[in-house]
């Protein structure tokens, strides 16, 4: 009963992301409640484990992603400066977008802030706030998350010529 359960609030959870979703291509997957905007763009073979995407701005997420649980992307700000009102302006927000390459793996509550490019096989370490870009192959955490080591690339271009992807 329990698995039951399971499936039907994973395809629940599917459904409702592909419902509000700009554009998907096939093996989306989602394991948690997830919400994104229609200014979201996935690849191929998408896993959301629990993703909440604020903001006007877009979202580009490459193929073969992975998200931990509870992770937030925020494209939209307030602006607080020459605004109308103290402590932000009350009818103006800035929008920046988000830019996820492929093979990239995201801990559990990773924040990745607006105008961030994520570079092509990174790992954001659990818990981690993404403020500036983070390189291709990159190891990166902290607050705000820094790279301290990079993937064996000779061995990650091996996998991604076999494609082996999980």
């Amino acid at each position: 009963m329990k698995k039951l359960i399971l499936l039907f609030l994973k395809n629940f959870y599917k459904k409702r992301v592909i419902k509000k979703v700009g554009n998907y291509k096939e093996q989306l997957k989602v394991n948690r409640f997830s919400v994104v905007t229609k200014n979201t763009y996935l690849g191929k073979n998408v896993n959301f484990n629990g993703m909440k995407i604020k903001g006007n701005g877009k979202v580009i997420i490459g193929s073969n992603f992975h998200s931990g649980e509870d992770c937030l992307m925020i494209t939209s700000f307030h602006k607080y400066d020459g605004g109308n009102a103290i402590p932000y302006d009350s009818k103006e927000n800035i929008d920046k977008d988000i830019i996820i390459e492929d093979n990239v793996w995201l801990g559990d509550r990773v924040i990745i802030l607006g105008g961030v490019k994520i570079g092509e096989g990174a790992i954001i370490q659990a818990g981690s706030v993404v403020v500036k870009d983070i390189p291709k192959y990159a190891i990166a955490g902290g607050h705000p998350a820094k790279v301290f080591k990079y993937r064996d690339i000779k061995h990650y271009e091996k996998l991604k010529k076999e494609g082996k992807f999980h």
